[in-house]
């Protein structure tokens, strides 16, 4: 198992306490990565101050130039100073913090599975589960999956009473888009076979990502991104997700965008990724997607109504921005790329 030669890209972004966080617990890891290669975006020097002399072991540091800065350019720019013998790359965002055995679960993965081209880690602070069992009939604000119940939205309670929920299984997506993400897999530590990864908590084989590259289409935040490259890389492939390759997401508020332009990615990236899996859906593919969109725009307008006065103006901005998204989408769509 030690002798698979990992890789870790970090791409960071005007975070040089998070960054430093994570690289602690990389520290404590049972598989330690062959290297470590920082990708900074930032447009000060405070992640450089920390790093252009670093106590962590195989880490080397790149100051990328402003024409190489936004998540998908930053993936691109390191996977090109990967080295030779190095047979997996991992990619963690920079406000993760990883349990120990991390890495030493995602080589497993590749050994039982040695078809995958990807394997995605587990996010175990950000979900509530309960084991229980089988047969189970869950109530109406409930999700269930093998053998595991918990908590379902309000919008996955309102879709399911329109008939707007998914279709697919978790990590599938449906043809109307809106499907449930990997995280609605349960922690069973169990490896399950999915078509989307979690970019920020994923691993690619070298050899996939030398046929294949992160989209530019994504600039800067680049929200979907990892959506995109996986539906694009699951054509060619097997990905799994291992539940037992956990981590603590901390979702760091430094470097996000703007409620507005984010409401805006929301509708326009969401309806991109769509396209890369079903570039011609049916006609009632469309309507569902359209209608799913309205409603989640919808609510996200009533929570301006319900909120604090932060978080008001917050939900109002982000789903003025899903409008004017959508708007775009009728004399301007994304051009989709399908290498």
């Amino acid at each position: 198992m030690y002798n698979t030669r990992i890789s870790l890209i970090v791409c960071t972004y005007m975070r040089p306490i998070a960054i430093c966080t994570l690289l602690d617990s990389v520290e404590l890891q049972s598989k330690y990565p062959d290297e470590i290669l920082i990708i900074d975006g930032s447009t000060n020097d405070e992640t450089e101050d920390r790093f252009r002399k670093s106590k962590y072991k195989n880490l080397s540091y790149y100051k990328v130039p402003p024409e190489h800065r936004g998540l998908t350019k930053q993936r691109n720019f390191g996977i090109a100073l990967v080295g030779d013998t190095i047979e997996v790359v991992c990619f963690l965002d920079d406000d993760i913090v990883l349990e120990a055995t991390y890495f030493e679960e995602i080589v497993k993965t590749y050994q039982k599975y040695p078809e995958a081209l990807g394997v995605g880690g587990y996010i175990i602070n950000e979900t509530s589960w309960k084991e229980v069992g089988a047969p189970f009939t869950p109530a109406i604000n409930q999700f269930y999956y093998d053998g595991y119940v918990r908590s379902d939205g309000s919008r996955f309670v309102l879709r399911k009473k329109l008939g707007l929920d998914s279709d697919k299984i978790p990590g599938f997506l449906p043809d109307f888009s809106h499907g449930r993400s990997i995280s609605f897999l349960p922690p069973s530590g169990r490896m399950y076979q999915v078509e989307q990864l979690m970019g920020g908590v994923a691993s690619y084989k070298m050899s996939a990502l030398q046929t294949q590259k992160f989209s530019e289409y994504f600039e800067g935040y680049g929200l979907y991104e990892d959506a995109d490259f996986t539906l694009r890389l699951s054509k060619k492939g097997a990905l799994y997700i291992n539940t037992n390759a956990q981590l603590h997401h901390h979702h760091h508020p430094d470097g996000r965008p703007n409620k507005f332009n984010y409401g805006k990615m929301v509708v326009r990236n969401g309806w991109y990724i769509w396209r890369v899996k079903y570039p011609k859906p049916t006609i009632k593919a469309r309507l569902k997607w359209n209608l799913t969109s309205g409603l989640l725009t919808l609510i996200r307008f009533s929570n301006s109504l319900t909120k604090n006065k932060k978080a008001r103006t917050e939900a109002f901005t982000e789903a003025l921005g899903r409008v004017i998204g959508w708007l775009s989408l009728f004399f301007n769509k994304p051009r989709i790329e399908n290498k």
